[in-house]
This record gives structure tokens, sequence and C-alpha cells, in this order.
């Protein structure tokens, strides 16, 4: 949430901002009209209470000196009248106003480049090398399916489009990425491991953003105030929400494992084949809580502890820096680790690294106290995938597969698969 003294102290700054982003916000000269609407009330509100309090003092005196009090006493009664209606245009003021704010994107960081799409995002670096097939190579879901990996058609009888069974060898790759992921994280990148609810409430959202814009994308209970998650960055960031981190603390960096749950609306006919586009999926995430001045170097870290995985995992990538049309609701700057899948002859988003700035903890309230002392200032949120579990798997057996038909498992994950070098069938 962009703070409204800064909207009124650098209106033209936010106004900018919000160009570069092509999109439709709440109007902002008739947001700070409301807004100083609600100070003049307030004030007003203010000074009538003031006069009430020196009212009712005087009543109090008259009585006691057994004068007549009526006319004061009358006039309290209707200071009482005007202080009620001020504090409700007030506080329905306050209302509208917190609603526009959070229908209000994160202001883009001023370095990233303009454009309204991908095609405009900047390249920053590669790694690794594309494989070399002598012959056809197949897709994840040829591969998957000849080697029992993957069943694509019984998940859809048991719960529709877009949701896979992994079974047998494919069940126990997917299971030793997620613990390869996190094993790295938290014994080479120093992030501590939490294992949070998959469950969310309306506030939670709330605080990284997701609601009020991005209600149509979750999965709501129907009985209960509760959301499945559609990312651990939600439960992970929340759970600072409301508290004052100490700044000796920071960063503090967490890395969690969860299934993601994604109703992915308005994206049918792309990319629903196979298990790029799950309405379930798994990943590992990086959340950071930093100092404001440190943030953009955590961005960089972050970034790092991302690419190591792929780096070990030998698999061609490359490091892409959104511009604001790609760019989402909440972050002020992403980039995006996109992985070679040569089924599809391109690369794939399989990691998405934002820095927040403040926008996320003034909306989750969670602020560091300084060690020179003075009122506690907002930290800066980062997060991002360490990486996305379902497109790592999809992204080995193309990257891994033999002439064959078999599946050359990557060093790194063997320990996982107690040994296993080869998925055949």
């Amino acid at each position: 949430m962009l703070d409204i003294k800064f909207i009124r102290e650098n209106i033209q700054v936010v106004k900018t901002g919000l160009e570069r982003r092509n999109g439709k916000f709440p109007d902002l000269d008739d947001l700070l009209r409301q807004e100083e609407e609600r100070r003049e009330g307030l004030q007003e509100s203010e000074q009538l209470k003031n006069k009430k309090k020196k009212l009712s003092a005087e009543v109090g005196k008259l009585k006691q000196q057994g004068q007549d009090a009526s006319k004061q006493m009358d006039e309290v009664k209707n200071l009482n009248v005007f202080i009620k209606e001020l504090d409700e245009k007030v506080e329905g003021l306050e209302t509208i106003i917190h609603e526009k704010l959070l229908g209000i994107p994160n202001l883009p960081d001023e370095n990233i480049p303009d454009g309204v799409d991908e095609s405009s995002n900047r390249f920053i670096r590669e790694w690794g090398t594309k494989p070399d097939f002598t012959g056809e190579s197949l897709n994840h879901v040829e591969l998957g399916e000849k080697l029992g990996l993957i069943d694509l058609k019984r998940a859809a009888k048991i719960s529709g489009a877009r949701f896979a069974v992994y079974r047998g060898a494919g069940a126990a790759l997917l299971r030793g990425l997620i613990n390869f992921m996190v094993d790295v994280q938290t014994q080479e990148n120093g992030y501590e491991e939490l294992y949070p609810p998959f469950l969310v409430n309306e506030e939670s959202l709330l605080g990284t953003g997701q609601l009020p814009k991005f209600g149509e994308e979750l999965f709501a209970m129907k009985n209960d105030p509760l959301f499945l998650i559609p990312t651990a960055e939600v439960p992970v960031t929340n759970f600072h929400r409301d508290e004052i981190l100490e700044e000796e603390s920071l960063p503090v960096c967490y890395a969690a494992y969860t299934p993601c749950f994604r109703r992915e609306a308005g994206s049918y006919g792309k990319d629903t084949q196979g298990l790029i586009r799950q309405h379930q999926f798994d990943k590992v995430e990086l959340v950071k809580f930093s100092k404001p001045e440190d943030s953009n170097t955590e961005l960089e870290k972050l970034v790092q502890n991302a690419e190591l995985i792929l780096k070990k995992l030998n698999l061609h990538y490359r490091v892409m820096e959104l511009c604001v049309g790609d760019l989402g609701f909440s972050a002020a700057k992403t980039y995006d680790l996109e992985v070679w899948l040569p089924s599809q002859n391109t690369y794939r988003e399989i990691s998405s690294c934002s820095n927040f700035i403040d926008y996320q903890a003034r909306r989750a309230k969670i602020r560091c106290k300084k060690k020179t002392g003075g009122k506690p200032e907002f930290v800066h949120t980062l997060n991002g995938s360490g990486l996305a579990a379902g497109r790592l798997f999809v992204a080995i057996l193309e990257n891994y597969q033999n002439a064959d038909g078999t599946v050359t498992v990557p060093e790194a994950i063997r320990p996982y698969l107690q040994g296993r070098e080869v998925l055949s069938t």
C-alpha cells in the first residue's frame, strides 16, 4: 500500500509511476480531495470535542455552585449531535480512502524498462548450455506417461482438468526435488525453514496484496472465512504481521515448502497441457525481511540463491528483468529465472524474485525498531521461488532424456532417490 502522505507530497511522482503501468487505477485527485475532507472533518471534530470538554466542566462547576446549567447542557447535547455526524463522516471517508489505497499498485522502480508485456523484458545473463539431441526429443508429458511417472487422465477423473498424479519414481523425483531445494536453501544459503498453514484468512491475503484485486484467482472455503494459499509468500510474509522487528535481526530469511492453489482464471487455452500451469502445484518459496537501504542488495542475493538450484542441476537458464507492463501488482522490481525447455524450443519461467520495498509491510504493518531510536519504520519485503517443483520436474525430464526414452537422474539429486541414476520403464 502506498502512504497517503507520500501521495499527497509527491503527487506527480505517483501519477508518473502509475502511468508507466498502463492500467486503470483510482483517481488520485479525487482521492486527495477525500483525504483533505477527512482531515478537515477530523480537525473540526477535535475542536468540537475540546469545546464540549470545557462546557462539561462548566456544567459541573455551575451545578456545584447551585446555579442553572441548562443552557450549557443544551449546548453539550447539540455538540454531541454534530460530533457524531462528523465522526461518522470521517469514518466513512477513512473506509473509502483505505479501499482506494488497496486498489493502487506499487510504484515501479525507476530503473526497470518500460513496456506493455514480456517482449520488453530486459535480458540480464544466461548460464549453461542447451542440450544437443541428435534425434527427435519428447516432451515431458510423453516422457512422463511412457515411464509411468505421471498420470493426467486419472487426475482428471479425480479432480478435473489441470491436475496431476505423480506416481512411483515420478512421485519420488518430485519429493526428492523438494527436499533437495529446501536443504540447499537452509544448509547452504542460510534460510530458516518454516512449514506454514495452507489455509489463510482474508487479513493475510490483504497484507501481501492478493486481495482485494485478485480474489477471482483464489480458492475460497465455502463454510469458513479461509482461502487456500496461492503461494507460501502469503503465510510466510504474514508470519510477522503487526510486529516490530529488531533492526539487528535483519535480514530475516525464510524458506518454506508448500503446495500452491490457483484458479488461473482467464488462462484457459494457454499452457494448460501437462504440468506447466496447474491448479495445484508444489513450490519452495524464499521470503526476506530487510532494512530499507539493503533491499536491492538482498534482491540480488535472492536471485543468486534461486539460481544455485539450477546450477547444481546443470540446467541451462537465463535471467530477465521484468518491464513495467509485466510487473506484478505489489512488486517494485522483479527478476524472472527462465529455464530452457527443449520440447517448446523456448525458455519458461521457473522463478520470479521480487522486491516489494515497503508496499506489503505497510499493508501488513511490519516494522523495525532502529538501533538509534526514534519511530519504528516499515521494513522491506522480498520473495522468490526457489524453485517451482513441478516446472523443475518438467525441465529435468526434457533436458536429461536419452535416445532410448529413459531419463538420467542429475547427480545432485541421486542421494534423494536412493542413488538411482536412470528413470526407465
